[in-house]
């Protein structure tokens, strides 16, 4: 099949599995576009959210509609990361025994990340990186594909520890999770209160998740486009000469590579879900804020006055 074909078939596979999800999740349109779009485009993603807005219904929905292994994992204090990677005992011939721990599945749900210390955090980073872990001086590949999309809660600050920015960077998307609107929350409270079950089909199987992926990464980029992102990226960082006043005023910290390239891929994901073969400016612009707005670091003086991440973002366009 050419990858102009792949692309067609890929449109339509897309609008059904969106049509398979909302038999569950009420509305969140833009959310779950997000998280497919850095499935599909091999990223990771960090949902933000206060409780009860159906962060975990949500992921579990989808790894059923991509017919995908899915585990959760709560975090809490006292979780070691022995508890996620998994341990090596004794069995009964006296011999070491590796027992898998939760983190091998294709779609791992983190919730409430940063209810956990920095230590069982950072048991997340190999795998999200390399799509391996390493145990007792054993290395494990995870199956691909492989997703990691973890949670945190915005309002409960006591007793958590906010992610490091070099793990933040690790995650394609940071998406903000909002109230559902009035008529949404009706449907919502009709669909749950009853006893009828809506029931999710597995659509994809792995291996055609995987070579959607390729076919993304396969996807021409034009090189205005490319620049485009980096010169995006670049006015984050307040000491750059690009950096406009907004970005001097309130940035301590901008975005580092890892954003430019996300942009592409996530570009490339977004331009191929609309049936187009190239990804343009267009496209950049409508991932950017869930891409930049976990990258760029406010100071003090953008606290005190209200100033957002996403308005510093939108000032770059």
């Amino acid at each position: 099949m050419s990858d102009v074909a792949a692309v067609e078939q890929f449109v339509k596979r897309y609008k059904d599995l969106k049509t398979e999800i909302a038999k569950i999740i009420v509305g969140q349109d833009e959310v779950v576009n997000q998280i497919l779009i850095s499935i599909f485009s091999g990223g990771h993603s960090l949902l933000i959210g206060v409780p009860g807005l159906a962060k975990t219904l949500m992921v579990n929905t989808i790894a059923q509609a991509l017919g995908l292994d899915f585990k959760r994992i709560q975090f809490t204090p006292d979780l070691m990361p022995s508890d996620i990677l998994g341990s090596e005992i004794l069995d009964e011939d006296r011999h070491f025994k590796f027992i898998k721990g939760p983190i091998f599945a294709n779609i791992i749900l983190a919730d409430e990340i940063n209810r956990t210390p920095p230590k069982t955090q950072a048991a997340l980073l190999e795998a999200m990186q390399e799509r391996a872990v390493t145990v007792a001086g054993h290395h494990y590949k995870l199956s691909l594909p492989y997703f990691v999309l973890a949670t945190q809660n915005p309002i409960e600050q006591e007793g958590t520890y906010p992610l490091p920015e070099a793990q933040l960077d690790r995650f394609m998307f940071a998406i903000n999770l909002d109230y559902p609107s009035f008529e949404e929350e009706v449907q919502v409270v009709k669909a749950t209160t009853t006893d009828k079950q809506a029931k999710v089909n597995a659509l994809f199987s792995a291996q055609e998740i995987i070579d959607f992926q390729q076919l993304i990464r396969r996807m021409p980029v034009a090189d205005n486009v490319i620049e485009y992102a980096v010169a995006m990226v670049g006015k984050t960082r307040p000491n750059a000469d690009a950096a406009n006043d907004l970005v001097k005023t309130y940035i301590d910290w901008g975005a580092g590579p890892r954003a430019s390239q996300n942009l592409i891929l996530a570009a490339k994901t977004h331009a191929a879900i609309h049936g187009k073969f190239s990804p343009d400016i267009e496209n950049v612009q409508a991932v950017a804020n869930s891409i930049l707005r976990h990258r760029i670091i406010k100071n003090y003086k953008a606290e005190a006055e209200g100033v957002t991440e996403d308005q510093v973002i939108k000032s770059l366009f």
